[in-house]
């Protein structure tokens, strides 16, 4: 749909990830690219407040060795009634394709690129990844759907030269999807790319995928 929606010359706001597979990512970048229209991914962090200000604030700073984050969500955890547990695409890629494109967009614009990968399986969807980057540094990140939850939690931190960084709480996406929207109308305006644009979400589906043949189930 988004392919198709870019080839006819509409600018295109996407959910992550964009595709579960590189092929179709690359498909929809490359059309969003031909077609010379605007697309937004909508990773929450990316667009809420105040996650965006301190992802962009720590990006400045620079001087990060590590990263570490730990997403346990409890869709699938005991006793969840969650609405999205029935989303067919969560129950069957699980946690590692459905927050790790949030933690990714985070770890990505702040240490840099991945440049290596090695990722294990735990029980159920559990992932832990572990992460170099295009600055030095490096990152790991633990990922899943299926937490308790007691246990659920989402952070990160950073460390380096300005010691600990910590990931603020943000209230929500329904502000943050109307940041986004407005990122979109501001890159349909001007022409200029959006950092979390179609390109960006290409690169996620990338290491998510690299992270899912690298650590097939037990």
């Amino acid at each position: 749909l988004a392919a198709r929606a870019a080839r006819a010359g509409r600018h295109v706001l996407l959910d992550k990830p964009v595709a579960t597979t590189v092929p179709a990512a690359r498909e929809v970048a490359g059309a969003v690219e031909a077609a010379g229209v605007a697309s937004v991914v909508f990773c929450t962090l990316r667009f809420a407040e105040p996650t965006a200000r301190w992802i962009d604030a720590q990006a400045r700073a620079g001087g990060w060795f590590l990263g570490e984050a730990h997403w346990l969500g409890s869709l699938y955890g005991p006793g969840s009634a969650s609405p999205y547990a029935a989303s067919p695409w969560r129950r069957t890629k699980g946690g590692l394709w459905d927050v790790g494109p949030h933690v990714l967009s985070v770890l990505l614009p702040v240490l840099g690129d991945v440049t290596g990968l090695t990722a294990v399986r735990g029980p159920g969807d559990l992932h832990h990844l572990v992460l170099r980057h295009a600055s030095g540094a490096s990152s790991t990140a633990t990922l899943t759907l299926g937490a308790p939850p007691e246990a659920a939690e989402a952070s990160l931190t950073l460390h380096g030269t300005r010691g600990r960084a910590e990931l603020p709480g943000w209230n929500g996406a329904v502000d943050a999807f109307g940041a986004a929207v407005d990122a979109l109308v501001t890159s349909a305006r001007t022409g200029v790319p959006h950092a979390c644009d179609a390109r960006f979400g290409l690169r996620l589906t990338e290491i998510l995928a690299e992270a899912e043949n690298t650590a097939p189930a037990p």
